[in-house]
């Protein structure tokens, strides 16, 4: 079974670049360069490409200005030049064809991730109303519950079945 192409790596030169490792985040985690790239709103292969055809000086300089907006890790801002041009020793000489994004083009300024947040914000409210829904029904049947036995007379009313028995 193939994979579907949303769900591919994209062309495998750039994966050297692409999984290699920036830093360590604070947390403790390996920071890979698709991860700052997508945390910064890149196409990860797109931008690969994009580095690859410039020259190695311009490519790690523009890697790093890009990673200077990240929040720091183990690395300093101080140290990025050094990292980035390791990084762009990664990269393959001249770029492939460009990669075709399988989603379509975001705005600018929009979260790479705003379809996938607004789907769970749309499931998450979705969930929240049928809580609601279930303890309103909840609620109305406890209520219905308890109207049927309210007879708070000890003995049966005339004209019922147990005194016309007798």
């Amino acid at each position: 079974m193939t994979l579907r192409p949303e769900y591919s790596l994209g062309h495998s030169e750039y994966n050297a670049f692409l999984f290699a490792a920036v830093g360590e985040e604070k947390t403790g985690l390996p920071l890979t360069v698709q991860t700052a790239l997508i945390r910064l709103g890149f196409d990860p292969w797109q931008e690969a490409a994009r580095l690859s055809d410039l020259p190695k000086a311009a490519a790690a300089q523009a890697l790093a200005a890009a990673m200077a907006r990240l929040p720091e890790g183990d690395w300093v801002a101080a140290g990025l030049p050094e990292i980035a041009a390791r990084l762009v020793g990664n990269l393959p000489g001249k770029s492939a064809p460009a990669v075709q994004s399988p989603a379509p083009r975001r705005a600018a300024g929009r979260s790479p991730f705003a379809k996938v947040k607004t789907a769970l914000a749309t499931r998450a409210s979705m969930g929240a109303w049928l809580v609601w829904i279930v303890i309103a029904v909840a609620l109305f049947a406890g209520v219905m519950a308890l109207q049927g036995s309210n007879n708070f007379e000890s003995t049966p009313r005339a004209g019922s079945a147990t005194q016309r028995d007798k």
